[in-house]
Formats: C-alpha cells, structure tokens, sequence
C-alpha cells in the first residue's frame, strides 16, 4: 500500500460511519468488549433481581433493555453537583444504545481493567460536555468497527443505505423548499397565493370535518408505530448509584449507597450493596415498560449483569490449587505417593490438564497463595495427606470448569462466524445457476416465459 493510499484509507476513516444493529445477546456484548481493549469481564443475563439470583454474581454494573417509550424528567432531577463526576455520554448514532450503555458503565468502574486504549479515551473526554463525550464515540475508529465487527453483513448494508437514503431525502427537501412558488414568489415581491377556501355542501355553508376524520389524520394507528428497543445502564459510583441513559441529559440519580462502616469488609459484599439500592428502581422500571418484576405475563424487556469473567475465576482457581499441590508434597516429603488414597494419586495426573502454563488473571493472587503456603507451612503432620486429596478433588471440579468455559468460548465463536458470514453472494449465485440450468421457474411454479402455470380449467360434474 503506497503512502497515498494509507492516507485516502485514513481521511475515509476519519469521515465516519454508521452504527449497525447488533444482537441483544450476553456473548455478543461479552465478545464487544474484548474487542475494545476491557478484560476479564463478562456480561451474563439475568432472570431475577432478588438476592438469591444476583449476590453470587457481584455486578459492578448492570444493562436493561426495554421497549423504550418517552419519558419525562423536570430539570431540577439532574442538576446533582456528584452527577459531574460521573462520566456520561448522549448517544448521538441510532443502534448504538448497547454500545453506549456499555461505555457508560465501564468507565464508571475504576476496579476494571478497561486497557490503555479506553483508558485514554476516557482521560482525553472527562471534560467534555455529555454531547461532545457522545460525540467522541460516534467518531471512534476503535469502537466503530469493533461494534460493526459483530454485525451482520446485511445489517451493516442496511445502516449505509439508511444513511444514503436520508441524505437524498434532505437534499430533495431542500430542493423542494427552493423551487415552491410560495418562496418564489416571496423573493419576487408578490403575494403569496390564496389559501384553499373550506369545501360547501349543498345548502352553501361549510362543512367541517368529522372527530372521526381528525382522529384518523392526527393519531397513528398502532400498525404505523415501530417497537424500538433501547439500553440504559446502572452502576455505582461516588457514593451513589447512577441510571446512564444516552437519550437523557445527564445521569440521574437512583440513591445513595450505605457507608462503608454499615456494609461488610468483602469487596464481593460491598459490591452486592448497591444491588439493594437499586433493586426498587428496577421493579419499578419493569412494571413501566412492559411486565411486572413478579409474575409478569408481558416481558418486554432483559437484564444483563457485568461481572467477573468466569474463564479467569477458574482458571484462578486452578492454578492456586496446582501450587497448593505442590507445598502440599514437598511437605510429606519422599514417599508420600504409597500414603495418599491411589485413585486420587491417579485422577492427579489429569487433574490439571486444563491449566495453561503459569497465567494468572486476578490482581491479588500472589497474596492469595501467600496465605496458602503458610497456611501449609504451618499445618500438622496429620493433616497434610488429607489436605492434599482435598486439594486433588477440588482440583477436579475446577479442572471441569475450566474445559467447560473453554468449551463455551468455542461455541460463542461458531456462532460469530455463522452470524457476521455473508451469505448473500453464496444465494445469489445458487439462483443465478438455478435460472441458467432452467431450473428456477418450475421450481416457482412458473413456465418457462416466467408467466404462472394456468391451471386446468374445472369440467362440470354431470348427473349420470
């Protein structure tokens, strides 16, 4: 590629482009945010707000998808002097929403490795206006093309034709404005023409429409309505939880989180706090747009929870568990293999199979396995073989979680390859080789002219 060629690409590139619609799906929004840099995290769905269903997860944010319908807020609700710390961005490109949801949450959340490119964005934007931020996202190469990355390509096709069809529909507007004999004529100096006089009836006098009439040109019928879904996001932030709508001014507040001395220790603990605090905001939210939070028979809506990725965690396990394994033996010293239970002896040499090599994901694991190597150092003598088949079947249940993670992420990558292939050249020329083969019109049910098979005409039943 010549010098001249790299430039046209990147002026290209610098002009922008649309947003395609992607699908509402966790592994789609997981695989989005991979693509922009953020590590381990996952996005996983839902089904229930109650503690039961979420204290196991720890959010540190939350998505909820709705069929969106207007909603009103006096100004005085976002006018929170806290609400300028919250980084938060309008959503300035239709099928975005996701995206922007996203973006809103992660860089709200100081404990997720965003990596060094949203880190940096969100550095060079934090004193930007909400629509300027917004902005920004619209005009991002690196989070344009990882976002149209999971689209389909008819879905890509569908947002450049809206564009063009848009930019044609604007410019014959304008052109229509410009050629009306009203304009016209008022640049001339003359008057405009008469306004229509209102229709008579028979008897002379006016006849004014029906309420019927007006209700039919001023209502849309419910056919003319289209359903449009829309993303907001939820998360904790400088003492309180936050709603981030893209389509709102600002963030509005949801409540206040309780004091650390009120909440426990646990960092897991401190993050399933907040999910009390905005627990009522999402009853509410579901009964308003579709469906009740219990026992609703119209559910228009999910919920998507961003939470530690599930690989790493095992993966975690797994490792801590292997080095555990090994304190475990120097401490029996020679001959601990006669002593321990021999199916566990042999079910260890394929207990840790899943492992790959020495990676770690979670910032405090040296600690973690500090506590456990004096945990070992100091345990008795009579404790150590029992420790260690306690550390070999655990090591089987994480080994187990780890394949099934990995087999997973294998399935989440099918599913991309079979959702952002093109098919529409593979079905183009199958016809194409339909209709030179002759083959195409009977199959339609038509001759070979491409006129319909006229069917036989009915004879008449005779009484015999």
């Amino acid at each position: 590629m010549t010098s001249t060629d790299h430039d046209h690409n990147q002026h290209e590139d610098l002009v922008g482009g649309p947003f395609a619609v992607i699908e509402s799906d966790p592994g789609v929004f997981t695989s989005l945010t991979r693509k922009i840099g953020v590590r381990d995290i996952e996005l996983v769905e839902m089904y229930d707000i109650e503690p039961w269903a979420t204290d196991h997860l720890s959010p540190h944010g939350l998505i909820f998808c709705f069929l969106w319908r207007k909603d009103v807020h006096r100004p005085a609700d976002f006018n929170d002097p806290a609400a300028e710390r919250v980084w938060f961005a309008n959503q300035l490109s239709d099928d975005a929403c996701a995206s922007h949801a996203i973006l809103n949450v992660l860089l709200n959340c100081p404990e997720i490795n965003v990596g060094d490119d949203l880190r940096k964005f969100r550095t060079d934007t934090e004193k930007m206006s909400p629509v300027m931020k917004g902005l920004a996202i619209a005009n991002s190469p690196l989070l344009r093309k990882a976002h149209n990355s999971l689209a389909r390509p008819a879905d890509i096709r569908g947002a450049l034709n809206a564009i063009a069809l848009a930019t044609l529909d604007e410019a014959k507007a304008k052109a229509k404005v410009k050629a009306s004999p009203a304009t016209s004529s008022t640049k001339r100096g003359t008057k405009p023409p008469p306004a229509k006089r209102a229709k008579t009836d028979a008897t002379g006098t006016r006849s004014s429409p029906s309420k019927s009439q007006l209700k039919a040109k001023t209502k849309p019928t419910t056919q003319d309505e289209e359903e449009a879904y829309h993303f907001i996001g939820y998360v904790p932030a400088y003492g309180k939880v936050w709603e981030l709508d893209g389509l709102k001014s600002g963030p509005l507040e949801v409540g206040e989180l309780p004091s650390p001395a009120e909440s426990s220790s646990s960092s897991s603990s401190a993050r399933n706090a907040w999910m009390d605090v905005v627990r009522p905001a999402l009853r509410m939210k579901m009964e308003k747009y579709g469906g009740a939070a219990e026992g609703g028979d119209n559910i228009r809506f999910s919920l998507l929870a961003i939470v530690d990725g599930a690989y790493e965690k095992a993966s975690d396990a797994l490792q801590l568990l292997r080095r555990e394994k090994g304190a475990l033996e120097r401490r029996m010293g020679e001959g601990w293999e006669s002593k321990v239970d021999q199916e566990l002896f042999v079910a260890s040499h394929h207990a840790f199979s899943a492992a790959s090599g020495s990676k770690t994901y979670a910032v405090n694991f040296g600690s973690q396995f500090m506590d456990a190597s004096l945990r070992i150092q100091n345990m008795p003598e009579v404790e150590l073989i029992p420790a260690w088949e306690t550390c070999v079947r655990d090591a089987v249940r994480a080994n187990i979680n780890v394949e099934d993670e990995l087999s997973k992420a294998i399935r989440a990558n099918t599913d991309h390859i079979k959702r952002t292939f093109d098919y529409e050249p593979f079905l183009k020329m199958f016809v194409e080789r339909l209709q030179a083969e002759g083959l195409l019109n009977p199959l339609m049910g038509r001759e070979e002219d491409g006129l319909k098979i006229k069917s036989p005409p009915r004879t008449a039943k005779t009484k015999g």
